[in-house]
């Protein structure tokens, strides 16, 4: 049964890193303005609305490249 520890371990790790990122979503609306940022392309004209989160994509893109450059640094 030693042989089920890690995989116990990085089970309960990925439990807390989906709970934890869940949470972000969960709250991320009243807390980051995500999907809301000027620069955010919105066009409506009649029944046609086009939505393009420009600028929303390069903030998350910018943030999960820090945050796995932090957790996945190369020595």
């Amino acid at each position: 049964m030693e042989g089920l520890q890690p995989m116990g371990r990085m089970l309960m790790f990925f439990g807390i890193i989906l709970f934890l990122f869940g949470l972000v979503l969960y709250a991320g609306g009243r807390l980051f303005p995500l999907g809301r940022l000027p620069g955010d392309i919105l066009i409506k004209k009649g029944n046609f609305t086009f939505y393009f989160p420009l600028v929303s994509g390069l903030v998350l893109s910018l943030l999960l490249t820090l945050l796995l450059n932090l957790f996945f640094w190369r020595r």
